[in-house]
């Protein structure tokens, strides 16, 4: 059972003082990376019951989320004490939520963590629902397990200290959560203007929309064996363009790659389901106005092809997809040919001119 409690927080200090300090714990320490370190913890490092946390900082950056940062973290937690009464704050974006919640899921077999997302990617993703893990084997997530923090702390002022492609990045996130879940939440996202003037107390409102579709998922299936499968709407194409971009030395944000993979996803729910295509079309020109196009071509369908049968949904060998019959209409469990799969990419390089 996935047990976790997500804050919306306009006081952060208050609201994580008061449930710190009614937690029972021996020691706290504070996970950064080298940029939430200098940009997030100044924020709470004066709160008092943080004040005297030790800070494990690790390198940022999604090639960083290895076995390797994940030792370093198990080696300062062993040296310094830590027990599984214990408490680790994961204060980052999605890499720190998915790497910290890892660590805290089998240090000791489990220490307890509280998950402070700094970014829109894992505000309304990567730290609510309970998934953890690190990337194996050229693979994204390969290695993980389902561990739900004590508690997720969102403060949208930590979006401001963000650059516009990580703001992009997360809110592909928040197109997706729009798609499975209302045509009242997709309008919403879809009508938001993503340019320089942004309007970040209507973003918080969009943000508390957005975790409040994931959690009611999650809360239903929270070990994805039915309809939270709905959430990887997007991702089976997008991990393999985000993986194929870092086998070519161009990485992708992973929101990048998951706006690019919503693109060929909903071209395979038009071909299988039914999705209409005037939709489609609306989709794909939002996030051709705001999102760079992923260069490939044909000689890399293989590869991309090879990469998604990788995926963690496949069942005996098959390509295991998540589709759209029509906003908030969602089918699981969809197998699809080789061959629509490669035209769905095609579908994606003819609309971005690549």
């Amino acid at each position: 059972m996935i047990d976790q409690k997500v804050v919306i927080s306009n006081d952060l200090h208050t609201d994580l003082q008061t449930f710190l300090s009614g937690m029972k714990y021996d020691k706290v320490f504070i996970l950064t990376d080298t940029n939430t370190y200098e940009k997030c913890y100044p924020v709470v490092k004066d709160i008092p019951v943080l004040k005297e946390a030790p800070v494990i900082t690790i390198q940022a950056g999604d090639t960083y989320k290895n076995i390797d940062q994940l030792s370093a973290i198990w080696l300062r937690l062993s040296n310094e004490g830590a027990t599984r009464n214990s408490l680790l704050v994961n204060l980052g974006g999605g890499m720190i939520t998915d790497i910290g919640g890892f660590a805290g899921a089998t240090f000791k077999r489990g220490l307890r963590t509280v998950n402070i997302p700094t970014t829109l990617m894992a505000s309304v993703d990567a730290a609510v629902g309970g998934k953890t893990g690190i990337n194996f084997n050229g693979l994204k997530n390969e290695i993980g397990s389902f561990y739900a923090p004590a508690c997720v702390f969102i403060d949208c002022e930590f979006l401001r200290t963000l650059d516009r492609d990580n703001i992009l990045s997360g809110y592909a996130e928040m197109i997706k959560h729009a798609l499975i879940s209302s045509m009242e939440t997709y309008l919403s996202v879809m009508l938001f203007d993503l340019d320089q003037q942004m309007d970040y107390s209507f973003l918080n409102k969009l943000v508390a929309q957005s975790v409040a579709v994931k959690e009611r998922i999650v809360a239903e299936d929270p070990r994805e064996q039915g309809i939270r499968k709905a959430l990887n709407f997007g991702h089976t194409i997008g991990h393999a363009y985000e993986s194929l971009s870092f086998r070519k030395n161009m990485p992708l944000l992973h929101g990048h790659a998951v706006a690019a993979g919503l693109v060929s996803e909903l071209y395979l729910s038009h071909k299988r389901c039914g999705f209409p295509m005037d939709q489609l079309r609306q989709v794909v020109q939002y996030i051709k106005e705001y999102y760079p196009a992923f260069v490939f071509d044909c000689k890399d369908y293989e590869d991309l092809y090879e990469l998604m049968t990788h995926d963690k949904k496949n069942e005996g060998g098959i390509i295991n997809f998540t589709l759209l019959a029509k906003v908030g209409e969602v089918h699981i469990n969809q197998e699809v040919s080789k061959e629509l799969i490669l035209e769905s990419l095609d579908f994606y390089r003819e609309n971005f001119g690549v």
